[in-house]
């Protein structure tokens, strides 16, 4: 008779595994359709996986007080010819059991109903690639090996359980690139790369808002040097963060670390990458005393002859993708900050000028605060990108 795999299901949005702490049932037990079989822990709850059939269980083949990815096999259900159909199992061969002592990377796979067909062509990678989800002893040590991460992965189409990159993928995907063209990565890049790669391990927001630039640049007119866009709202994120700087605050397991003094970087991008200078306690210098030292460490940015004072430490960054033409972006804080403020190229827009009683023309820009969501939620990030934007329309008083 047709087997029917029992998969381990997505059991939350962001549940990737869960344990398996109990069969409810045993082999050889006739279980209807919906029934509880296998008892899961999650990181968040117990919950239970269900029986996808009407049929006899036939083997359990995942073992106790063991995770499993979602989607693995963990057991198989000898069901009627009608119910596999329904299911879309009628024509699939049985799955393997695990073997408790085979290769890791040699997990049996997903079970797919023959009749079930493609409905999206042309992808830019395969369906199936959900890259290096989970990684075995021995790949990892592979990859060590060769220097490499599971970010490097992402774009394989795996051949093991639900799509698990094995051994042998991973081999052939390497053979396949030597037979591509490439180029040697800057140690800059890979820098790049691997903190943003570190970044992206967080839940990362965004929130934005438009801000009316004409008093900065009627300000700026008067000034000597005169401070760029991005100083201006630099100066103003260091303002609000010295009112209130738990925004700024790290979580490190159950405690955030606020920060001692208001040091705040800016992105200069440079050969290849981007640095990131820094200005110690801009909360307590005024815009014009910071417009020299802004200047200087753009330049030695520039030449990658940043003194060592002048990087690391900082509790946020500023970037103005405006520079490039943009409008709006979502740039990613750096791993050790919690926010980032981004500032987008200024467009002359109509705006509603209530005195007059008609839309006048103003110079008018996007600032965005990408956030770390686990120290902040979207009312306190849009409070703080408010009072930012509050500042920037007082420039004398920055």
């Amino acid at each position: 008779m047709p087997q029917v795999p029992i998969i381990m299901p997505q059991l939350g949005e962001s549940i990737a595994e869960a344990a398996i702490i109990n069969y409810l049932v045993k082999p050889g037990d006739t279980i209807e359709a919906g029934q509880d079989l296998i008892e899961v822990e999650t990181n968040k709850a117990t919950m239970t996986v269900t029986a996808p059939c009407t049929g006899r269980v036939t083997n359990f083949s995942a073992q106790l007080n063991e995770s499993y990815i979602v989607g693995a096999v963990l057991g198989q259900i000898e069901a009627t010819a009608e119910e596999a159909a329904r299911l879309g199992f009628d024509e699939a061969p049985p799955v393997k059991p695990v073997d408790p002592d085979q290769d890791p990377d040699h997990l049996p796979e997903i079970i797919s109903g023959s009749r079930v067909e493609p409905t999206v062509r042309g992808l830019p990678v395969p369906a199936n690639a959900v890259g290096a989800s989970y990684i075995s002893p021995r790949l990892k040590a592979r990859m060590h090996e060769l220097g490499l991460s599971a970010a490097d992965l992402a774009g394989i189409a795996g051949s093991g359980a639900a799509g698990r990159v094995t051994v042998q993928d991973f081999e052939k995907f390497m053979v396949h690139l030597e037979h591509q063209k490439t180029s040697q990565a800057s140690s800059m890049r890979v820098a790049v790369a691997d903190a943003m790669r570190r970044s992206w391990t967080r839940p990362l927001a965004t929130v934005g808002l438009p801000v009316t630039l004409d008093p900065l640049l009627t300000h700026r007119k008067t000034r000597d040097p005169k401070p760029g866009p991005a100083l201006y709202a630099l100066r103003a994120l260091a303002l609000a963060l010295s009112e209130n700087s738990a925004p700024a605050g790290r979580l490190v397991g159950s405690k955030i670390v606020l920060p001692s003094s208001i040091d705040v970087g800016f992105a200069v991008e440079a050969e290849d990458g981007v640095l990131v200078p820094v200005l110690r306690g801009a909360d307590k210098k005024p815009l014009a005393e910071l417009v020299v030292r802004y200047n200087e460490l753009v330049e030695l940015a520039r030449q990658r002859k940043l003194p060592g004072d002048a990087t690391g430490g900082s509790v946020a960054t500023v970037t103005n993708f405006g520079t490039f033409g943009l409008v709006w972006a979502t740039p990613i804080p750096l791993p050790e900050q919690t926010i980032v403020l981004g500032m987008g190229a200024g467009r002359r827009m109509p705006h509603w000028d209530e005195a007059k009683g008609q839309f006048v023309p103003v110079m008018e820009a996007y600032l965005t605060l990408s956030f770390d969501h686990r120290v902040l939620d979207g009312g306190a990030a849009g409070r703080l990108l408010q009072r930012i934007a509050a500042l920037m329309q007082k420039p004398e008083a920055l």
